[in-house]
C-alpha cells in the first residue's frame, strides 16, 4: 500500500524556503518555462511516449523531466505564495 502525502507536514518543511526568495526573485521563478532546446525535447520525449516508442534510456530521461517538472512546479506555487503574501 503506498503512502499518501502528508500535505501539511509537506508545507511545513518547504515553506521556510520561501525566505530565501526576494519579491524579484519569486517573479522570475514563476515566469520560468525553461529554454527552447528543453521544452522541444520534454514535448518529444511526450509524444512518443504516448505512442508507446522510448528507448529504456529515453524513458529514464523522459521520467526525469517529469520528476524536474513536479519539483518547479512545487517552488513557483510556493513562489506565487510569496508574492500574494
Amino acid at each position: 500500500m503506498a503512502a499518501t502525502l502528508d500535505t501539511a507536514a509537506f508545507d511545513r518543511g518547504t515553506d521556510p524556503i520561501l525566505d530565501f526568495f526576494s519579491p524579484e526573485q519569486a517573479r522570475a521563478l514563476v515566469a520560468y518555462r525553461g529554454d527552447v532546446a528543453l521544452r522541444a525535447r520534454i514535448e518529444e520525449l511526450a509524444r512518443r511516449n504516448t505512442e508507446d516508442a522510448l528507448t529504456e534510456a529515453e524513458q529514464a530521461e523522459y521520467e526525469g523531466y517529469v520528476q524536474a517538472n513536479k519539483f518547479v512546479a512545487v517552488l513557483q506555487a510556493k513562489a506565487k505564495k510569496l508574492l500574494r503574501d
